[in-house]
């Protein structure tokens, strides 16, 4: 997998991830305490709000953003977003009312709706030989895995002598750091791409291809499934640990820890299963596998259970969604030409993060209303529902190549 890491360009983008990602990762474990601080018992509600702002950003602002920016250099995007990025995690620990989180987080989220599509639609030029990018995106997703697993134990480290509000400083470090690495990186240079289409047609273009693609068809179904587990684990890990367990602020990044466990044991064994297997298999079994994980944690929350079964629940969910998100991007590869390769991948970081419109509410707001485990039974049902869905659209035999279009419309 880190044969990879020889090509230098690669390896600095990767570095640029893994320590903006820790920086995220501190973020998203202060943003939790942060709502708990604020609201107690009702911080699911809170952080299913702000979760929720997250996901409209990047929903409506990612695609006329990569309409904005396709002819602007990928060098300065990525720089200019991280250096945003930063600006505005510096105001969170100012933070002292609901809704001074709401409007920082769409604005943080904003900048980070131009800079992943960006980032993402950049390695496949790096790295055109599918072998190595399939190691790629395992390592991509293993770099999210370790963030997860990493980034809660040193937030939990940190916690023991400095308070939480000190904790965003690490993110706005992270993003720094991450900008000063692009900045030193030779990119290739990408093939003029003319852009004779109106803005509206640029902006909805990967949404079309996406839905003229059976594979692409069945991927939207399968983020779905990603989206209900991830809002669960997300949203009400804190209110599960601190509330209903009595645990700790430690207990709370142990649990997020665990998640990324399951994850990064996927992500370190997909290439080879993906050597051996289809995309196909491996992504509906990991919908199968979420699925089933959620209905665990309904009858855990219900009866109610153990906490040790909860962390070992982290886990599944965690390995279920790396099943489906590793090789997700193979996909968008096969369907993608020169001219569309942008496109396509902005529509996927939009259309999947708008499955999260939908579920961080379901997770947040129906936790907080009607109980945790309606809100566990409720995402377990839309889990089930997208892996029908997933079974339905993706038949054996589909395999298929880039729909022919272009930007010109």
């Amino acid at each position: 997998m880190i044969e990879v890491l020889a090509v230098p360009a690669y390896r600095k983008l990767f570095s640029a991830q893994v320590v903006a990602l820790l920086g995220t990762g501190l973020l998203t474990v202060a943003l939790g305490l942060l709502a708990f601080d604020l609201a107690g018992g009702q911080a699911g509600a809170v952080l299913g709000t702000a979760l929720t702002i997250k996901m409209l950003a990047y929903v409506f602002v990612a695609p006329w953003m990569a309409a904005l920016v396709e002819r602007l250099p990928k060098k300065a995007v990525l720089v200019g977003a991280d250096l945003i990025r930063a600006g505005i995690a510096l105001m969170l620990p100012m933070v002292d009312q609901a809704w001074q989180i709401y409007v920082l987080v769409f604005l943080l989220q904003s900048a980070s709706a131009t800079f992943t599509p960006a980032f993402q639609s950049l390695i496949p030029v790096i790295l055109p030989d599918e072998r190595q990018y399939t190691r790629a995106l395992s390592l991509s997703r293993l770099a999210y895995d370790l963030e997860s697993l990493v980034s809660p134990a040193l937030a939990a480290g940190l916690l023991t002598v400095l308070s939480f509000h000190d904790l965003f400083l690490g993110t706005v470090a992270g993003f720094l750091f991450s900008a000063a690495l692009v900045v030193t990186t030779r990119l290739p240079r990408a093939a003029a791409v003319k852009q004779e289409g109106t803005l509206w047609h640029r902006t909805t273009l990967g949404t079309r291809i996406f839905a003229r693609n059976p594979e692409l068809r069945a991927l939207m179904a399968l983020n779905l499934a990603v989206a209900a587990a991830t809002a669960l684990v997300l949203v009400n890990t804190v209110v599960y640990a601190r509330d209903m367990f009595g645990g700790s602020n430690a207990d709370v990044a142990v649990a997020l820890a665990c998640f990324g466990a399951g994850s990064m044991l996927v992500a370190l064994s997909a290439p080879r299963i993906l050597d051996r297997v289809p995309d196909r298999v491996l992504m509906r079994a990991g919908a199968v596998l979420l699925s089933a994980g959620l209905v665990g944690a309904f009858a855990l929350l219900a009866v109610p259970g153990t906490w040790p079964v909860l962390l070992g629940l982290w886990v599944v969910l965690g390995a279920g969604t790396s099943m489906i998100n590793t090789p997700s991007a193979r996909l968008l590869r096969r369907a993608a030409t020169e001219s569309t390769r942008s496109y396509i991948f902005t529509a996927q970081f939009s259309l999947s993060h708008a499955c999260f419109i939908i579920t961080y509410p379901v997770a947040g707001w129906i936790g907080a209303a009607a109980g945790q485990p309606v809100a566990a039974a409720a995402l377990a049902i839309v889990a089930t529902i997208s892996t029908v869905a997933a079974f339905r659209f993706w038949p054996a035999a589909s395999r298929t190549g880039p729909v022919p279009e272009t930007v010109k419309g």
